[in-house]
């Protein structure tokens, strides 16, 4: 095994980890044929001193939980929970049909029903194991056992009848409820059915057929990131279950793989799906994923933690601090007060449930992680456990943990009175996650979350009648969290339900109906095998167009000084719509908008420049400065200043209609006097152009969404504002600001101050540079868009590029950054008096040139990366 473990330590040298595997095996203890342990080889289960039998074991508490765990009264609910479900799915088992082995669950062409079935026998298994529970005993884990050996014969153990409807199903999920199985009854079945283990490993091999000979294929795309992480942990577990060590070691290597950190530059086996250095998480090669796949990965990198514990395959600390990396750099920016951000979820944002469910998963993890480590490590995770506990409008449920031991151990944490609550975010806190195309900033009072796209990240993604009207997520969508708020009545799957696809929070889109995959093809994929293109429902091509395409636009990126932020974008057609040409005939693309558009992220406001707002080809268009829904009965109000002067309290203005108006305003306010909380929106324009305001009662069925949602009918408040161009109008441009928590009295001071004098002033906004600078912070904010020589307020700049300058005193800060990823260098000059550098990151040098300060930044294979200099 030498040679595996050179290749991991390769892989893991990103990472900067130390020896994971050990080169001797795990016990010391005589091997037999095939890598296998001689107690195994002798056809007897290994026992719990060795390095298999200890791994067995290990899951069985992970699963089931211990004696002692199980005795404590903090798990009676989640023990009461398994004996409730095993008890339903016994009565399931005794009323099923003909062609079912549950009621209700027809086999034999139902992908999804097989799935079921076996996670059901599963979760019957886990109860009648679990100590404390015991639900039917001896007699539910036989007929566990006779219905594993049922469904072999009869729709599994036939490979040439299975693998039908989603490759999931046959190669991660079934097994994953297969091996969990096996574990659990293993004594059961080495009495009854000796054979029944081995049967089912080597069918569930041979269903690995994106796999190469019956196991893990790290070239495969299906291979990778969370589905990599599933595959493995079964894997190597069914190594256990063999007492085979050169599996486990097998499995274990190739899952230590997701570990170490992506780098663009220098692809592994090409995969761009796991974790970045700067916190991204990607999954599906392009899209961002921290709150779905990537909680399943954090999921089951740290069960694997508790699975190895002991064990001796791997030395388990040096892989903490990498998931530790993970949940404070990747995970807490996107969780506000328990609520994981719609951002980085991919076509579960279309889900009943989600948000505070999302993040419960990730308490549960860091609950698990929080005892694999000690010191301020531990501290810090356990004070984050208990501050996502307390600041959670819906905390977690520990009876909805996977496992007892969690359970516990979540118990000690928040009746640990020696331990705060405390977010691993900094109060203020902006994040540029560049690989993935999101931006977050934090604040006390809010968070404002950005998704961006570009021809790296995907604009969507579009799955299994999930997420139906998705077109525009990655155009600038913003999500603007207020503190205090339950955020299931301002987002989540009522928000996308309620509010139109084409006038979602920050998005610039052509007003036309368009039409879901659904609808356009009869089916939830475009079907044509026969193309050259090869359309099937997993094949490469109907991810590229259909399932979650990518942008065409190469600038899309943004800088971090400090607490502040900068983010930049070219608003693009998607690949279908550039490729059209090579498409088949009766394959819909749709055009999008163009714009250009900068976000810059302050203390109390969120500035948004937009240049060339308009479309080609002469359609409407829409940019919308906010939209946010509330409940039916909530008391709204909405109120506003005309450019002019005079208040504005809803009427039509130049034009409207019933429920909107239309009026040229300094700023409008929102407020929800029900729940509290309110919105200011600031036109910066000097001659500010017509805004639409409208405020209308929606009712919609949650199945617009998501052909698998519940047929129930939402009711919400939906308010909007936004700027419209009639068809065929000449681009324009258009400044404003969001400002969280704005008085009325607040938004006329912004107006105090003209000229000159205003704290707040846009510096530029054309589609080759855009400025603000803001005279209270002493911060200048540049967006350059253009090739060449660019100049604004002293700074001049060549080429593309992103920078934040912030002058105190004597005292100079900056920070740039390549929005494109593919400039070698990016250069600055500081007009004025000479600068010397007093702290310049790695990559920055600064020296002497005529007119100021020359400052060069080597960005040459940075991805995004934000470089800093202090000057003075």
């Amino acid at each position: 095994m030498e040679i595996a473990r050179r290749h991991v330590l390769s892989l893991l040298s990103a990472a900067g980890l130390a020896a994971v595997i050990p080169a001797t095996d795990a016990t010391g203890a005589p091997l037999g044929p095939d890598g296998r342990d001689a107690e195994a080889a002798a056809g007897t289960r290994p026992t719990a001193g060795t390095g298999t039998g200890r791994l067995l074991a290990n899951a069985v508490a992970v699963f089931a939980g211990t004696p002692e765990s199980n005795a404590r009264t903090e798990t009676s609910a989640k023990l009461a929970a398994l004996a409730e479900t095993a008890t339903a799915h016994l009565a399931k088992l005794d009323t099923a049909g003909e062609g079912e082995l549950f009621e209700g669950l027809p086999l034999g062409t139902n992908d999804a029903h097989l799935n079921t079935s076996f996670r059901m026998l599963y979760e019957i298994a886990l109860a009648s194991r679990a100590p404390g529970v015991g639900t039917g005993g001896a007699a539910a884990r036989r007929r566990v056992v006779e219905g594993l050996v049922r469904l072999h014969e009869d729709y599994y153990g036939d490979q040439s009848r299975g693998y039908y409807g989603n490759w999931f199903t046959w190669e991660i999920g079934i097994s994953t409820s297969v091996t969990a199985t096996l574990v659990l009854l293993a004594d059961e079945i080495a009495e009854q059915r000796p054979e029944l283990t081995r049967t089912y490993i080597a069918s569930m091999d041979a269903y690995l057929r994106n796999g190469k000979d019956g196991d893990v294929d790290l070239d495969s795309r299906f291979h990778t990131g969370a589905n990599l992480a599933d595959i493995t942990t079964n894997r190597l577990l069914q190594g256990a279950l063999l007492g085979d060590e050169n599996r486990v070691r097998k499995a274990l290597e190739d899952q230590l793989t997701v570990y170490a950190t992506v780098d663009p530059y220098r692809l592994r086996h090409g995969v761009t799906d796991g974790h970045y250095a700067d916190g991204s998480f990607i999954q599906h090669g392009s899209v961002a994923y921290t709150g779905s796949y990537g909680k399943g990965l954090l999921t089951r990198a740290v069960q694997a933690l508790g699975l190895l514990d002991g064990t001796g395959f791997a030395d388990t600390a040096a892989l903490v601090p990498v998931v530790y990396r993970w949940v404070a750099d990747g995970f807490a920016p996107l969780v506000f007060e328990g609520w994981m951000m719609e951002i980085v979820k991919g076509r579960a944002v279309s889900r009943t449930g989600g948000g505070y469910a999302d993040s419960a998963a990730v308490v549960e993890a860091v609950t698990a992680l929080s005892s694999h480590t000690d010191g301020e490590r531990s501290a810090a995770l356990e004070s984050y456990v208990k501050h996502v506990a307390h600041s959670s409008a819906d905390a977690p449920d520990p009876a909805r943990f996977a496992s007892p031991l969690t359970v516990v151990r979540y118990a000690e944490i928040l009746g640990d009175a020696s331990v705060p609550a405390k977010d691993l975010n900094p109060a203020a806190r902006s994040t540029a996650f560049n690989a993935m195309d999101k931006t977050v900033h934090r604040r006390p009072g809010f968070a404002f979350a950005l998704a961006r796209s570009s021809d790296r990240v995907s604009k969507y993604e579009y799955m299994s009648g999930e997420n139906l009207m998705p077109w525009f997520q990655g155009d600038g969508a913003h999500y603007l969290y207020l503190a205090g708020h339950d955020q299931t009545r301002s987002f989540g799957v009522d928000y996308y339900t309620t509010v139109s696809p084409y006038g979602l929070a920050g998005v610039t889109a052509p007003e036309e109906r368009r039409e879901t995959v659904p609808e356009l093809y009869g089916k939830a994929y475009y079907d044509n095998p026969d193309h050259p293109l090869h359309f099937t429902p997993s094949s490469e091509s109907q991810n590229t167009y259909v399932y979650f395409p990518r942008g065409t636009n190469r600038h899309s990126g943004g800088a971090v000084l400090g607490t502040y932020g900068a983010a930049g974008m070219v608003q693009s057609d998607d690949v279908a719509y550039a490729e059209r040409d090579r498409l088949p005939d009766d394959f819909t693309v749709y055009r999008n908008a163009t714009a250009t558009k900068s976000w810059f992220l302050l203390d109390d406001e969120i500035v948004v420049l937009a240049a060339g707002v308009g479309d080609l080809g002469g359609r409407p268009v829409r940019t919308t400065v906010d939209a946010r829904i509330a409940d039916p009965d909530d008391e709204l109000a909405v109120t506003g200043r005309r450019a002019g002067g005079g208040a504005w309290s809803g009427e039509s203005g130049e034009s409207g209609e019933s429920g909107e108006g239309t009026a040229r305003l300094r700023w409008l306010h929102y407020a929800n006097e029900t729940r509290g909380g309110a919105v200011g929106y600031l036109i910066l324009d000097e001659r500010p152009r017509p805004l639409t305001v409208g405020l209308e009662t929606v009712t919609r069925s949650r199945r617009a969404v998501r052909t698998a949602n519940p047929d129930t009918p939402v009711t919400r408040q939906v308010f909007s504002a936004a700027f419209r161009q009639e068809a065929g109008a000449e681009p324009r441009s258009y400044a404003y600001a969001l400002v969280p928590h704005a008085t009325r009295r607040a938004l006329d001071a912004y107006g105090e101050h003209h000229g000159h004098r205003r704290a707040l002033r846009v510096l530029a906004n054309t589609t080759r540079l855009q400025a603000i600078r803001h005279s209270g912070l002493h911060l200048l904010a540049v967006n350059a868009f253009a090739r060449g020589r660019q100049s604004v307020a002293g700074l001049h700049l060549d080429g593309p590029a992103s920078v934040l300058v912030r002058r105190e005193g004597r005292e100079v800060t900056i920070a740039a950054s390549d929005p494109t990823m593919r400039r070698d260098e990016v250069s600055l000059l500081l007009h004025g008096r000479r600068l010397r550098p007093v702290e310049a990151g790695e990559g920055v040098h600064v020296s002497h040139a005529r007119g100021g300060t020359l400052v060069r930044v080597r960005t040459r294979h940075a991805y995004g990366h934000s470089f800093t200099a202090t000057l003075r």
